[in-house]
């Protein structure tokens, strides 16, 4: 018989035999390529995360009025020299007849119609104060207005009427300033005043105009994001007016609802948060850069401001009055932000602008 020859091993050691070919034959490229699926999904994930943030903080293009498949025209409107068009609503006596002629800037939230926040105006995405400012100066030319006019600055309103006052004062007969939004990062204020009148509007108004000054790219997503409450007046909270103004609301007669369908005809970027955007941006001058516009008292510059005002702190206005001596400040006790719409004080306002 033939020898055996082969070598014996033992079942410990074919075991671990076995174990050692197993090692040897993985496949060395297994662990990266987890790496790199790991590093796919990460990268895939960031993408669709910057597309969702691309698509929030990007307003919808605005639904111009006129255009095709945009909202109707209704209002007159004149043509200024870029080609936009500028909504406007006489009220009174006929211009040509008219003795005063007065533009009236609206506050956020309003426009020339009664009580109804739309506009039919072509929006300006490269809209400042100082491009206001000479976008009332082409309305009063259109209008043959005459070389001079006298302007109402109401709430928001208010930083046009600062703009012509800067920019055109020779056009300027006189200007009453009603109720007036201040900036609270103009540089004319002491930081701690600043920080303590900032610091008496409500939460959510307070962070909306910190965002609409320090990253005005992001104001769209805050306004319409549903997750953190942002500016009260449009979520339609009433704790910034006074007991005066809840009773001038509750006499104010109700919009119909074809007229409320109306309000965001042209977006709400365009129609609310461009106003936050200049209001409370970088201005390219404040109150203080600007010089007597009547030297000679041949008109003057009212502001109006009620004692309860809750919306703007009145001691801002008061500290930029007292700053600059040829405002006429009046401080109106037992009233609010909606001052402008008491017939009575109206016509104080009125009286008070024209008598010079």
């Amino acid at each position: 018989m033939a020898e055996n020859t082969g070598k014996k091993i033992s079942a410990a050691s074919a075991r671990a035999h076995t174990r050692k070919s197993k090692q040897r034959g993985k496949n060395p490229f297994r662990f990266f390529s987890s790496k790199i699926m790991i590093a796919q999904i990460a990268i895939g994930s960031l993408i669709g995360f910057l597309g969702y943030a691309y698509l929030a903080i990007r307003p919808h293009a605005p639904k111009i009025c006129g255009s095709p498949g945009g909202p109707p025209v209704t209002s007159p409107r004149v043509k200024l020299s870029d080609g936009r068009h500028l909504a406007y609503k006489e009220r009174g006596i006929e211009k040509e007849e008219a003795q005063y002629k007065i533009i009236v800037c609206h506050g956020f939230g309003d426009s020339k119609d009664f009580n109804l926040p739309v506009s039919e105006s072509d929006p300006n995405p490269a809209r400042t104060v100082k491009s206001d400012a000479f976008d009332i100066q082409e309305l009063a030319d259109k209008l043959n207005l005459g070389p001079r006019f006298y302007l109402i600055g109401i709430s928001m309103g208010a930083y046009p009427v600062y703009g012509c006052l800067k920019y055109l004062p020779h056009r300027v007969l006189g200007a009453a300033l009603v109720s007036p939004v201040v900036n609270y990062w103009w540089r004319c204020f002491p930081p701690e005043l600043s920080k303590k009148a900032l610091g008496k509007t409500i939460f959510q108004d307070r962070l909306t105009f910190r965002i609409a000054h320090y990253a005005p790219w992001l104001l769209n997503w805050w306004m319409t994001q549903k997750l953190f409450p942002s500016f009260s007046i449009l979520q339609g909270k009433l704790d910034v007016f006074s007991r005066s103004d809840l009773e001038i609301l509750k006499q104010s007669p109700e919009i119909p609802k074809e007229e409320q369908e109306k309000i965001l005809q042209q977006g709400a970027h365009e129609c609310f948060h461009r106003d936050l955007m200049v209001g409370f941006g970088k201005w390219e001058f404040d109150p203080m850069d600007i010089d007597n516009p009547f030297p000679n008292k041949e008109g003057s510059v009212h502001m109006w401001h009620g004692y309860e005002d809750k919306a703007v702190p009145q001691e801002v206005n008061r500290y930029l009055a007292e700053q600059l001596p040829w405002i006429h400040y009046h401080d109106v006790p037992s009233t609010g932000h909606l001052l402008i719409y008491n017939s009575t004080l109206c016509e104080s306002i009125l009286t008070a602008l024209l008598s010079s």
